[in-house]
């Protein structure tokens, strides 16, 4: 008989924590917008995240702005998502938005003003390397961290709440107790 070799147990593996750590939210500003062709809800949008070139992002507020007041706009964007095709349009990333429960209302979350382009939005406490594009996916990451994104009773963007911050100052958005997404 021929004995069995004992596999070498692999090493224990680091524990993924899926926190807001793991998102790479980028401060963004948008240089061209423009209706979706198809799509009624949708704006197709060049954003300026700090890259080489800007990325290119869906973005369903169409029924609460106008594409000329996006353009020059400062955001935050979600920026470790895989690219995907919205009706055709080959969206990288996602522009972080404040909604009412009901939709009825939809807000962009605001950076800080001295707040650079391509600078990463962090909370204290929740530091860490972003997770890779397929982690993001994977690992249900937004699934585990958005129902703890919300904007708190000042309009201050928290996640467990804790602000998330960039420059010197809070992200906000202009509704208070609001899912973030």
């Amino acid at each position: 008989k021929k004995k069995k070799k004992k596999k070498k147990a692999p090493p224990p593996a680091e524990e993924f924590v899926a926190d807001i750590s793991k998102l790479d939210i980028r401060v963004g500003t948008i240089l061209e917008a423009w209706e979706h062709e198809e799509a009624d809800k949708l704006f197709c949008e060049r954003i300026d995240v700090g890259e080489d070139e800007p990325r290119t992002i869906a973005t369903g507020v169409r029924a609460h702005y106008k594409a000329e007041d996006l353009v020059g706009r400062r955001v935050c964007v979600l920026a470790n998502l895989k690219t995907r095709k919205l009706v055709g349009f080959p969206s990288h990333g996602m522009v972080l938005c404040a909604s009412t429960e009901d939709g009825s209302e939809v807000v962009f979350v605001d950076p800080p003003a001295d707040a650079a382009v391509g600078e990463r939005c962090l909370c204290d406490g929740f530091e860490g390397e972003a997770a890779t594009e397929n982690q993001v996916g994977k690992k249900k990451i937004l699934d585990k961290v958005f129902p703890d994104f919300m904007t708190n009773e000042e309009g201050v963007v928290t996640y467990k709440g804790v602000p998330l911050t960039a420059g010197l100052g809070k992200c906000v958005a202009g509704l208070i107790n609001a899912q973030v997404a």
